[in-house]
């Protein structure tokens, strides 16, 4: 995996969880959803670039 898309990933998942803390804290379901789906996303981002290492390393 790229550093690049690993830190975007990783931007991502901050993001989700400030947003999600927000929304605990203003009591805004919307922005707690929205912050658990961004975290989502990024773990589903870097589930993806590892089977992409896994398969660069298989095919080295």
């Amino acid at each position: 995996m790229s550093a690049e898309d690993r830190a975007k990933a990783t931007a991502k998942n901050i993001e989700g969880k400030v947003q999600e803390a927000a929304g605990n804290v203003t009591g805004d379901p919307q922005d707690r959803a929205e912050g658990k789906a961004k975290q989502a996303e990024a773990e589903t981002r870097h589930a993806a670039e590892d089977l992409k290492d896994k398969a660069k390393r298989a095919l080295d």
